[in-house]
């Protein structure tokens, strides 16, 4: 297992941006998929990017265009660019390490952060 440990969530004004950071407690050079998932109050859980260890990418079509992944091996940190911030982009964003799949999608992660909070003022 590998702890996560999630930072950079606050409160940003619409149109605004902010940078999460998860920092593992070991190399992640060999996971097979990092990413982040986000929950608002009343909504189901979103997964909104994951970055696999081959480097692929994907984004929810909700963030596409304003949320950019990425993964630093050398600091075992992966990174959540968060651009041109929406009140619906309000929630609580965890990083999610080990990703399970199903039928080559990806489904979850076995290993959470604590998760921090995005919350989009208007």
């Amino acid at each position: 297992q590998v702890q996560l440990v999630e930072s950079g969530g606050g409160l940003v004004q619409p149109g605004g941006s902010l940078r999460l950071s998860c920092a593992a407690s070991r190399s992640i050079f060999s996971i097979n998929a990092m990413g982040w998932y986000r929950q608002a109050p009343g909504k189901q859980r979103e997964l909104v990017a994951h970055i696999t260890s081959g480097g692929t990418i994907a984004y929810a079509d909700s963030v596409k265009g304003r949320f950019t992944i990425s993964r630093d091996n050398a600091k075992n940190t992966v990174y959540l660019q968060m651009n041109s911030l929406k009140a619906e982009d309000t929630a609580a964003y965890y990083c999610g390490a080990n990703g399970t799949y199903y039928r080559g999608r990806l489904t979850d992660f076995s290993s959470w952060g604590q998760g921090t909070q995005v919350t989009v003022v208007t």
